[in-house]
């Protein structure tokens, strides 16, 4: 089977497609034949070994697949063979085969295509668990979402909405901020060309946003957490901006915030039955056609490397999928 691999973490210059022997499947797992791989951002730091986890070497990247279970192994109903599933797996998606537990292997939504189901675990649950288990945001509250043309920021925008959330969308281009638009963000901000505190708290009448939602970082952040309300809940989602910023604390203090950190790839292993609530959610909204994850781009499999460049470069708009 074919393969984007790292061996070294030297970057993006070093994946390489090889080939490699079909997996077995073993007691309780499923063979997916991969027919999509999504993206996100910590695939560019997996590269240098700059994440919260490191992979063994060699690995493959892209943590999000979507497929179809072509083989079951002990313990597993037979009836699962061809069914379509996608399944969050940490790495290693940029391969034809994957083998993961009969479990983690979930049944595609309906109204999904192979592209669209690859995006949905990361982002989506993410999501859900910054906004629904951490903030636990309310109807008519306002949400300002950072970063927000991006996956995991595009996913804010959608579930914010859902929630009953009033979407404040800041992006850094009014193209991005048209895409914000177009998912039901409320209002939209530049903050290339606006002042992001003032503008927040403008559009706030001078209270400032319920809940901040930051896969950004850099010098965002503290404008975002000036424009908090009293009470208001900061959510620490990344650093796509590459700087983890020093918060000052006295802000905190005096605005009685919540800074709140948003993990998602260590809660849904510490905390399964709130993570399996929050994706019975996700499922229902996409079943019912209240939730579309926006595929920005598809790349074939040896573009990988291109593919997160865009992403490391903040070019992308919505999920970055890998089709095979």
């Amino acid at each position: 089977m074919r393969a984007i691999l790292c061996d070294a973490f030297e970057g993006v210059d070093n994946l390489k497609l090889v080939e490699l022997d079909k997996p077995s499947v073993g007691p309780g797992e499923v063979l997916i034949r991969v027919k999509a791989a999504a993206l996100n951002f910590f695939d560019t730091l997996l590269l240098h070994d700059k994440y919260q986890f490191t992979p063994d070497l060699p690995f493959s990247p892209a943590g999000e697949i979507s497929g179809i279970i072509e083989e079951v192994g002990e313990d597993v109903d037979s009836s699962r063979v061809g069914e379509k599933a996608l399944s969050y797996i940490r790495w290693g998606g940029t391969r034809d085969y994957v083998v993961v537990p009969a479990s983690d292997a979930i049944t595609m939504p309906d109204p999904l295509g192979f592209e669209g189901a690859a995006g949905l675990m990361i982002t989506y649950g993410t999501t859900i668990y910054g906004l629904r288990s951490r903030a636990r945001m309310q109807p008519g509250e306002t949400l300002a979402v950072l970063g927000a043309a991006g996956g995991v920021g595009l996913a804010a925008v959608e579930i914010g909405k859902l929630m009953g959330a009033r979407v404040i969308a800041c992006a850094s281009s009014d193209e991005k901020l048209q895409l914000c638009a177009a998912h039901g963000a409320d209002d939209l901000i530049n903050y290339k060309t606006m002042d992001l505190k003032e503008t927040l708290k403008d559009m706030t009448h001078g209270h400032g946003a319920d809940v901040v939602y930051d896969p950004v970082g850099g010098d965002l952040s503290e404008e975002a957490l000036r424009a908090t309300d009293w009470y208001g809940r900061f959510l620490v989602v990344g650093f796509a901006s590459g700087t983890i910023p020093k918060m000052p604390l006295n802000l905190v203090m005096l605005k009685g915030v919540d800074v709140l950190g948003v993990f998602w790839g260590e809660a849904i292993r510490r905390e399964p039955a709130d993570h399996a609530e929050n994706m019975k959610l996700i499922m229902s909204w996409v079943a019912e056609r209240k939730l579309k994850p926006h595929v920005g781009r598809c790349y074939p499999l040896e573009e990988t490397p291109e593919a997160i460049r865009a992403i490391a470069n903040r070019e992308a708009k919505g999920k970055v999928v890998i089709t095979l």
